[in-house]
């Protein structure tokens, strides 16, 4: 799902590989990673998309396309869910180069439906 993030989800092509049932499949996939495969792929296209839009040289419609959304609408809402506002917003915000280690960086700006559980780079 990582490297397919564009691609459409398919949980029963992905329980045949684990060699499990599709519904068994859902269960242990929340229960290591604690979200659904669907959540999960939805945080990594995310991911993407802010790194595309940081990058700013395609259009948030682009972006959508880019990382899989076929509908805009539904990629705005998500990623206003997910990051705090609305793709539009964030491309036009300034995000600084600070040389800070991808690894870092990645844990810092991972969308999370959870605003509690994320880690604050001050405390």
């Amino acid at each position: 799902m990582d490297r397919e993030y564009a691609r459409p989800l398919d949980v029963p092509a992905l329980a045949r590989t684990a060699l499990m049932s599709p519904s068994h499949f859902s269960r242990r996939f929340r229960a290591v990673y604690g979200e659904t495969p669907y959540g999960y792929l939805l945080t990594r296209r995310i991911e993407r998309a802010k790194a595309l839009l940081r990058r700013g040289d395609l259009s948030v419609t682009d972006v959508c396309m880019e990382v899989g959304f076929t509908s805009l609408g539904s990629f705005s809402s998500r990623f206003t869910e997910l990051v705090g506002e609305s793709p539009s917003a964030y491309r036009a915000r300034r995000h600084g180069d600070a040389a800070v280690p991808a690894c870092f960086a990645k844990l810092l700006t991972r969308p999370s439906r959870n605003r509690e559980a994320r880690p604050t780079a001050a405390r």
